[in-house]
């Protein structure tokens, strides 16, 4: 019986993956094989010698210690893609409310006094000062084009705008799934100089953290629409409320409320609303319970944050994965204790991520404690187990 704790509130779409028979579900449970969580912050949080995964039913994972986890054998898995529709269509509201000025004008309309006719009056003569302009013909900037930017980006062709994208780590597949009308750009800075529309859609990592900031506000085109619903800290905000104020940006909309934006005239705060539709909530539990029940149930690996992806068919063997430091001769020594066991191997697969490695082993017999134990003392071995 696997035991998974959830520390929020998981849909019950993707907790209806993991068969009641082989799997104990609880918000209260001790010594759990895997944590299944959305925004909760383990950061301070003991970590249970038992844990063997996380997942996390959304792309980031600033709100788990990743790099702790790694140090300690335990794979983390996220849900790129799962909310990405979600996120395309509250960036196109943002794109339509941000130009067309409909926060304010809706506003203005609902603090109008009098009779209709008096209202009417109001109305015609204060309807200029929210006055917008259209999308067709526009630029559009998309900073990171993983399965949201792209879906933004083919999104905007559509809608007749011109899209320049810039992400330095697409993968193959990634740009196959791009449309071809999407210019590439070869910076960050090549992008804010000629969008009239800039939508960010990174993770907050040093290299990221106040992507926009003053000098780079004094670079954008006058009249520019920033458009952020990846991570609050990408945006310095007292760079684009100085910004705003100057003339040189139009407007900005976020999912991040704060104290110095949420009442200014220009900005449009949203409460994080990014992926919070029914179906990506759906969509993201059913992917992350998937992809940890694989993991726990076959030691196969997709979409983790730390961990190599693997994927080995099962055979009629008996199957062990190890986590290891990526060092010189740790297969060796793992095969030599197989060797020692009289264990024949039916199948491996040893992949590799940064610091660490990642092995899938199917042998002939069922291996026993002995020799479990054996491999974790092995000099750099973070965690084994029979599967």
């Amino acid at each position: 019986m696997h035991k998974i704790l959830t520390l929020n509130n998981i849909s019950v779409a993707g907790l209806e993956r993991l068969p009641r028979d082989t799997y104990e579900v609880a918000s209260e449970i001790t010594n759990p094989d895997a944590v299944l969580l959305r925004s909760f912050d383990m950061h301070s949080m003991d970590i249970p010698k038992t844990l063997k995964a996380v997942g996390r039913a959304g792309a980031g994972t600033n709100n788990i210690p990743v790099a702790k986890l790694t140090k300690q054998g335990i794979a983390v898995f996220n849900t790129p893609g799962a909310n990405a529709n979600a996120v395309k269509e509250l960036v196109l509201a943002g794109m339509l409310i941000g130009c067309r000025n409909i926060c304010a004008a809706w506003d203005f309309s609902r603090n109008l006094s009098g009779d209709d006719e008096s209202i009417h009056k109001q109305v015609e003569a204060g309807k200029k000062q929210f006055a917008g302009f259209e999308l067709p013909g526009r630029t559009l900037g998309v900073i990171g084009l993983g399965a949201i930017g792209r879906n933004v980006a083919n999104m905007a062709i559509q809608l007749g705008m011109r899209v320049i994208g810039f992400d330095p780590g697409i993968t193959v597949e990634g740009a196959w799934q791009l449309s071809a009308s999407v210019e590439k750009a070869n910076s960050v800075d090549a992008v804010f100089a000629k969008a009239d529309f800039i939508t960010f859609h990174v993770p907050l990592i040093d290299a990221t953290r106040k992507m926009v900031n003053a000098e780079r506000v004094k670079i954008m085109k006058k009249g520019v629409v920033l458009l952020n619903f990846a991570r609050e800290g990408i945006v310095d905000e007292q760079a684009v409320s100085d910004g705003i104020n100057a003339g040189k940006i139009y407007g900005y909309v976020c999912d991040f409320p704060s104290n110095r934006m949420k009442n200014h005239p220009k900005v449009i705060t949203l409460p994080h609303l990014g992926a919070s539709t029914k179906e990506a909530e759906d969509n993201c539990a059913s992917m992350v319970a998937d992809q940890v029940k694989d993991f726990l149930e076959n030691g196969n690996i997709k979409n983790s944050v730390n961990f190599p992806e693997v994927f080995m068919d099962r055979t009629e063997g008996f199957r062990l994965s190890v986590v290891n430091d990526n060092v010189p001769n740790m297969v060796g020594q793992i095969s030599t204790a197989l060797a020692q066991a009289n264990l024949n191997i039916v199948d491996m697969l040893n992949k590799s991520r940064g610091d660490m490695a990642y092995t899938v082993i199917d042998v002939n017999k069922a291996p026993d404690a002995t020799l479990i134990q054996n491999i974790q003392k092995i000099s750099g071995v973070l965690a084994v187990r029979a599967i």
